[in-house]
């Protein structure tokens, strides 16, 4: 999807617990059928490890007839993580990809030195509408990887590896957290998990990586006698481990990893650790000089005039 503007929303009083450095509350655009909340990149924080874009879209509904359009456009210097628990969206690219990614699921698409994708509602699932909800976040790449090859890698649902104990179940879906390991390959340390609770139960948070954020999807959770409601991104101080418990059934995920090495410029749709490197992008877009999605050639999102 692609990078919209906006100002970020106070977030209130200050918080009991000390393991918490930032409340973010995502800035919220209505897009017509469903709404996005942006809670990455904010002005208190620019990155969680590296993440450095985190949208959640829906849940919501779309009507007969209708879907998501999200016209080609062009990527430089991150990976797009789109990960859904509803709906289906169709993915196509520049390098010929074309993978249909269902709640659970898992793409992985490496934009490195540039590619080009599409995101939409297959004709056939648009006939008596189609819900849609779910995350799509980028993670910036290394300075030393920020040129590489692109690359796509879709992954199953049953791939990843899942902890269900006292009424928590945990997904890992990158990384390595409580003791479980994904098999997605990454180019930095990055964690990314999925998290029900029960109304009661708990979760620590472990501390093994430095720089960790958690975002509540659904229900109200408790840290240290402060409850959170959906919409809040929490970022925690490292080496700190809280408790997390469900005050009723709660969605939670949980992001983060390593320092990225340096800061980034954000534009558009594009990341770099060079503004001159986001320039040259923007002027090959404009030139038509990206690759073209096959199977949606025709349309595209222009370069913004800002």
């Amino acid at each position: 999807m692609s990078f919209f503007p906006g100002k970020d929303p106070a977030a209130g009083d200050a918080y009991q617990c000390e393991a918490i450095a930032q409340v973010i509350v995502p800035r919220t655009v209505d897009l017509g059928d469903f709404a996005v909340r942006r809670a990455l990149p904010s002005a208190r924080t620019r990155m969680v490890g590296p993440f450095i874009f985190f949208d959640h879209f829906g849940p919501a509904e779309f009507r007969a007839g209708n879907g998501l359009d999200v016209r080609p456009h062009p990527h430089i210097g991150l990976a797009t993580v789109t990960y859904l628990f509803d709906g289906e969206i169709m993915h196509r690219d520049s390098l010929g990809t074309a993978v249909a990614i269902r709640p659970g699921e898992v793409n992985w698409m490496t934009a490195g030195r540039g590619i080009v994708h599409s995101e939409r509602t297959r004709p056939e699932r648009r006939v008596d509408g189609e819900p849609i909800h779910g995350l799509q976040m980028w993670v910036a790449l290394p300075v030393a990887k920020e040129e590489m090859e692109a690359g796509f890698a879709h992954h199953g649902a049953a791939e990843f590896p899942v902890i269900n104990d006292n009424g928590k179940n945990v997904r890992v879906v990158v990384g390595s957290l409580f003791g479980s390991t994904s098999p997605v390959p990454t180019a930095h340390e990055t964690i990314f998990a999925d998290v029900h609770l029960k109304a009661g139960a708990s979760m620590p948070l472990d501390a093994d990586h430095e720089e960790r954020a958690i975002y509540v999807i659904e229900g109200v959770i408790d840290i240290s006698g402060d409850k959170f409601e959906p919409g809040r991104l929490l970022v925690f101080r490292p080496g700190d481990a809280p408790t997390i418990t469900a005050v009723n059934n709660a969605h939670i995920v949980i992001l983060g990893g390593a320092p990225m090495d340096g800061p980034r410029h954000i534009w558009w749709n594009f990341v770099s650790s060079r503004k001159e490197r986001i320039e040259q992008a923007k002027a090959d877009w404009k030139a038509g000089h990206f690759g073209k999605v096959p199977g949606d050639e025709i349309e595209f999102i222009p370069l913004p005039e800002r």
